[in-house]
């Protein structure tokens, strides 16, 4: 039985569109900004936005310091680092630049200029005593959306834990989402960040915890993703394909935030750890598999994914739209070359050790619990199998 009353948070600004970076300076300047830190990752400098963002902020008046030292799943030590700079240097304000790595990096280093202690102490929901200072945030990818959520994961290193951190004080203050920055992602990256958001927008839409302003969202997003993704993805100049992409991510951002994610990340997180692999690519290669396995939970509501994705369910039973909407994904995921996981290096004999405690370790993110349907432990362990 789905909530009665709802709660929905976004960041108190957002702009979206070719050129939404160029207002990087002015909404520097309207949150009171004197010294920016800018949290990003070498790829980001050598690709040169970085240069433009500190010219647009230094347009203002406002002194620039840059942390280019996240790594994919951003580290305690990422956010140790950074805070070191930003305590160093005055820093009064961050904007991060960069996919969700950055923008986690970033929010973590915002709360943590104001709460004592470390990162690993607010493990969980509502830990934080006090607001970060002043975060803005610029994606780069097309498909976290960590942009407008409450979310943040930061990698525990010492006990291989992707810790799930979630927060009002998290969520962005600004959001400016700019597709021009996605023009130069691989096609690799473009996939699987995208296929990431679209597990977001399903994994949200049949929630439990659904709401009727996420369900808008994630339907809406799940639409603009399987439409355009496979024109962003052989093209990467096709700005209006990007463009599309991006602001399907987006929305999904803003409804998982919402509504939470389910199994797919709950399972998702221990690849990364154990495996250092990209979230948004160990996403990908579990998605249509655990799909498959809760369709019984929701039928109806998976038959409504298979029909914003564009298929024809004229006269079939929800059970038999929901396959289709299996089949759908699968097909997307094939051609745009998503993996699996034995071709991304993980064999049966390096998941074998692991698999049980991945297992455990995804029921206690919490997320599979927001499932249409529950998975058991050993149920997990046997997806995880089905999936190499």
């Amino acid at each position: 039985m789905r909530a009665a009353t709802n709660r929905f948070h976004v960041p108190s600004r957002i702009i979206t569109g070719p050129g939404a970076s160029d207002h990087v300076g002015g909404e520097a300047k309207r949150l009171g900004a004197k010294k920016v830190l800018v949290v990003t990752d070498e790829g980001i400098v050598r690709e040169g936005y970085v240069g433009q963002v500190r010219e647009r902020i230094a347009c203002e008046g406002i002194e620039v310091e840059v942390f280019a030292g996240v790594t994919p799943d951003p580290t305690m030590r990422n956010v140790e680092e950074a805070l070191a700079v930003l305590k160093r240097a005055g820093c009064d304000a961050v904007v991060s630049l960069g996919g969700g790595s950055s923008i986690d990096a970033g929010k973590a280093t915002s709360v943590m200029a104001t709460n004592p202690g470390s990162i690993r102490d607010y493990m969980g929901i509502e830990k934080f005593h006090n607001p970060g200072v002043p975060f803005i945030a610029m994606p780069t990818t097309c498909g976290t959306g960590s942009e407008v959520s409450m979310s943040d994961i930061i990698t525990d290193t010492e006990r291989n834990v992707k810790m799930l951190i979630i927060s009002y004080y998290v969520l962005p203050r600004v959001a400016l989402v700019d597709p021009r920055f996605t023009l130069t992602l691989s096609r690799e990256m473009t996939a699987s960040t995208a296929v990431d958001a679209l597990t977001h927008a399903i994994e949200a839409y049949v929630s439990l915890k659904a709401q009727p302003i996420t369900d808008t969202l994630a339907l809406r997003a799940i639409e603009l993703i399987s439409t355009s993704l496979r024109q962003a993805w052989r093209d990467n100049t096709n700005l209006e394909a990007r463009a599309d992409t991006m602001l399907g991510a987006h929305l999904a951002g803003m409804a998982f935030s919402n509504s939470s994610v389910a199994l797919v990340h709950g399972m998702s997180r221990p690849i990364g750890a154990y495996f250092h692999v990209h979230h948004g690519l160990s996403n990908a290669v579990l998605l249509e598999r655990v799909m498959r396995f809760s369709l019984a939970g929701s039928p109806a509501r998976y038959a409504r994914v298979a029909q914003a994705m564009g298929e024809d369910v004229e006269g079939l039973s929800d059970m038999e739209a929901a396959e289709k909407a299996v089949e759908a994904v699968g097909k997307l995921c094939k051609d745009i070359n998503i993996p699996t996981l034995s071709q991304i290096g993980i064999t049966e004999d390096r998941l074998r050790p692991y698999v049980e405690q991945m297992a455990r370790d995804a029921l206690a993110s919490g997320s599979p619990a927001n499932n249409p349907r529950q998975a058991t432990a050993e149920e997990i362990v046997q997806l995880y199998m089905d999936c190499l």
